[in-house]
């Protein structure tokens, strides 16, 4: 399952959102741009509500949590209606109870060590974060040969050009960026040009 995650768009928009009332609007954006999937962290208030208005709205987009870093808000997440869970690393602790809740998800990794240690708890699929300070696609494209059975989502510093260098790696199924959703645009409404952002993303595969 979360193979097909990794195959659903080019790319995962990563979105603050510090108002409830900027989620709805925002994932029709991204979808009129040809992005049907967003990542909300749970880095504000506003983030669990967020996923909940997204679910319960527009059931077109996959709507998932990100900076998911306890077990409580795994739960929490997945109560609220998050369709998947990306955490910024993985403890064995996290691991259980995100394997728990019975939805797709993406550890963090950001070393060798990092990866077999999900790769030992049986998933091949995770987040390489941060991007592009870990090593960026030099780093990563050199993990195709010693880890051959992982595969990456590369999240942190990405942007429009440098997206499709990690695209082309093997081991890449995606990226994550929160180019799509500029800070500004969210808070000033301006949802035709994140739709145009995302048909830039969209076009990148």
């Amino acid at each position: 399952m979360s193979r097909d995650l990794l195959s659903l768009s080019p790319v995962i928009p990563v979105v603050v959102v510090d108002a409830v009332d900027q989620a709805v609007p925002l994932a029709r954006a991204l979808a009129a741009g040809g992005i049907g999937i967003v990542e909300l962290t749970l880095r504000t208030e506003a983030g669990l509500d967020a996923i909940r208005a997204i679910a319960a709205e527009v059931p077109e987009v996959v709507v998932g949590a990100g900076t998911v870093t306890t077990p409580a808000r795994a739960r929490q997440a997945a109560q609220a209606g998050a369709q998947f869970l990306v955490s910024p690393g993985a403890t064995p602790s996290l691991l259980a109870a995100m394997g728990d809740t019975g939805l797709p998800f993406l550890p963090g990794t950001a070393t060798v060590s990092e990866a077999l240690a999900v790769l030992e708890a049986g998933y091949s699929e995770m987040k390489f974060f941060p991007a592009e300070a870990s090593g960026g696609t030099g780093y990563l494209g050199s993990l195709t040969t010693v880890l051959p059975d992982a595969r990456f989502c590369p999240t942190g510093g990405i942007g429009l050009g440098t997206a499709p260098a990690y695209l082309a790696l093997p081991n890449v199924g995606c990226v994550g960026g929160s180019w799509l959703t500029p800070r500004d645009a969210l808070a000033s409404g301006d949802w035709d040009r994140i739709t145009a952002l995302a048909a830039e993303a969209a076009a990148l595969r």
